[in-house]
C-alpha cells in the first residue's frame, strides 16, 4: 500500500510539474519569436512554388480540354531537357570532385534510381486521372506528408514533436474542407472506369514523391543543389525519352501543332523548370515536409484561377481551407526539427548560397558558442589575475629572502673584519 501511495504521489507531482511547465511556456510565449523573417520567407517561397504548380495544372488542363493533347511524358521530357541543358552543363564545366565525371564514377547508380523515381512519380499521378475522380486524387495525394515524415525520421534522423503532428492534422483538415467544397459545388470530375486502380496509382505517386523529396533534401544539404538538378536532369531526360517512345509515340504523332499548343507546352515546361530549380532552395531553407505542407495550397490556387477561367462555383470553404493550411504550416515551422544525421567533413553548418541546414538550431548554436567564448575569456582573465597575484607574492617572498640573506652576509663580513683586527 505504501508503494502504491508513493507511486500515486510521484505521478501527481510529475503531472503538476508538466502542467506548470506548460503554463510557464504559455506565459513566456512571444509571437515575435515565432513570426520571424525566416518563417515569412519560407512561407512566401512555398506559396510561390504552389503558384508554379498551379501554372502547370492550368496549362495541362487547357491542352487536354481545348486541344485534346494528353502527353505527360512529352511534357516531362521538356522539363528534364531544360534541367540537363542548364545544370548538367554547369557540372561538366566544374573542376575537381564536383565534375560530372567524378560524380558519375562515385554515385551514378543512386542518381539513376532517383531519376527513375522522379519520372514515375510524375507519370503515375497524371495516369491516375484516367481511372479515378479529382476528389480521390486530391485526398489521397496528401499521403505524401505522412510518408515524408516517416522517411525523414528514418533516413534523415529528424525528430518531430507533438506540435508537428498537430500542425499536419490541421493542414489535412484544410484539405478536407477543400474536398468538401468541391463535392458541394459538384466538381467531382474525372473518370470512374477503375477507381481502385486510380487510387492505387495516386498512393504510389505520393510514395514516390516522398522518396524523391527526401533524397533531394539529403543531396542539397550534404552536396549541392546543382549536383541534384544536373543528375536528375540527365537521367530524367534519358528515362523519359525511352518511356515516351514506348508509351506515347502514337499520341505525340497525332498532335495538331499550332502556336497555341506550342505556347502551352512552353508555359508548362517553364513552370516545371522554375519549380524544380527553386524547390531545392526552399527545402534547404526549411525541410521537405514543410515544403509539401505549403504545396497543399496549390489546388486552391488552381480552383481560384478556375473560377475566372473555367467558371467554377465559389465556396466559402475554400477560404477556410486556405486559412487552415496556412495556420498548420506556421505551427509546423514554429518549432525546429533537429536531426542527428552525420554531415560530411566540409563546413556542415553553412552550405551553398549561405543557407543553414536548420536556421533555428544554428542560431542557438551560435549563441551557445558566443556564451562559451565569453565564459572562457572570463575564466582566462581570472586565472591570469590569480597568476599575477601568485607571481607578486613569490616576488615579495624572494625579495624578503634576498634582503635577509644579504643582511646575514653583511653581519658575517663584519665579524670576519673584527676577528682579523683582533688577531692583528
Amino acid at each position: 500500500m505504501a508503494t502504491k501511495q508513493s507511486e500515486d504521489v510521484s505521478r501527481d507531482m510529475t503531472d503538476e510539474s508538466q502542467s506548470s511547465g506548460l503554463i510557464e511556456r504559455i506565459r513566456k510565449f512571444n509571437p515575435k519569436e515565432v513570426l520571424t523573417w525566416q518563417l515569412a520567407k519560407s512561407l512566401a517561397m512555398g506559396q510561390g512554388l504552389a503558384a508554379l504548380i498551379c501554372g502547370t495544372a492550368i496549362t495541362s488542363q487547357y491542352l487536354a480540354t481545348s486541344f485534346h493533347v494528353n502527353t505527360p511524358m512529352l511534357q516531362s521530357l521538356l522539363n528534364y531537357s531544360l534541367l540537363c541543358a542548364t545544370y548538367s552543363t554547369m557540372l561538366l564545366c566544374t573542376t575537381g570532385d564536383g565534375n560530372i565525371l567524378q560524380i558519375l564514377k562515385r554515385r551514378w547508380w543512386k542518381y539513376l534510381l532517383l531519376g527513375l523515381v522522379d519520372v514515375e512519380a510524375n507519370y503515375t499521378v497524371v495516369k491516375a486521372y484516367q481511372y479515378t475522380t479529382l476528389t480521390s486524387v486530391q485526398l489521397l495525394d496528401c499521403f505524401v506528408v505522412p510518408v515524408l515524415m516517416i522517411l525523414s525520421w528514418w533516413v534523415l534522423k529528424t525528430h518531430y514533436r507533438p506540435v508537428h503532428y498537430v500542425a499536419v492534422c490541421i493542414c489535412l483538415l484544410g484539405v478536407g474542407a477543400m474536398v468538401g467544397a468541391d463535392l458541394l459545388a459538384g466538381r467531382d470530375q474525372g473518370s470512374t472506369s477503375n477507381i481502385l486502380l486510380g487510387d492505387g496509382l495516386v498512393l504510389l505517386s505520393a510514395s514516390l514523391y516522398a522518396v524523391s523529396n527526401v533524397c533531394q533534401e539529403y543531396t542539397v544539404k550534404n552536396h549541392s543543389r546543382v549536383e541534384f538538378l544536373g543528375m536528375v536532369g540527365l537521367f530524367g531526360t534519358i528515362i523519359s525519352t525511352i518511356q515516351m517512345v514506348i508509351l506515347e509515340r502514337n499520341e505525340v504523332a497525332a498532335i495538331q501543332w499550332s502556336w497555341q499548343v506550342g505556347l502551352l507546352f512552353s508555359a508548362y515546361a517553364l513552370c516545371m523548370y522554375a519549380l524544380y530549380s527553386c524547390m531545392p532552395i526552399v527545402i534547404r531553407l526549411s525541410s521537405a515536409t514543410s515544403v509539401n505542407l505549403s504545396l497543399l495550397t496549390a489546388d486552391l490556387f488552381s480552383l481560384f484561377c478556375g473560377i475566372f477561367l473555367f467558371q467554377y462555383n465559389f465556396s466559402g470553404l475554400y477560404l477556410v481551407s486556405l486559412v487552415a493550411i496556412l495556420i498548420g504550416f506556421i505551427a509546423f515551422n514554429a518549432v525546429p526539427t533537429p536531426s542527428d544525421r552525420i554531415e560530411p567533413t566540409t563546413n556542415s553548418s553553412i552550405r551553398e548560397e549561405g543557407y543553414y541546414d536548420n536556421p533555428v538550431a544554428s542560431q542557438d548554436d551560435i549563441i551557445k558558442q558566443e556564451v562559451a567564448v565569453t565564459i572562457a575569456t572570463e575564466e582566462e582573465e581570472e586565472t591570469r589575475g590569480e597568476n599575477e597575484e601568485v607571481r607578486q607574492k613569490r616576488r615579495k617572498k624572494r625579495s624578503s629572502r634576498s634582503t635577509q640573506s644579504h643582511g646575514r652576509w653583511s653581519e658575517d663580513d663584519g665579524n670576519d673584519d673584527v676577528g682579523q683586527s683582533t688577531k692583528m
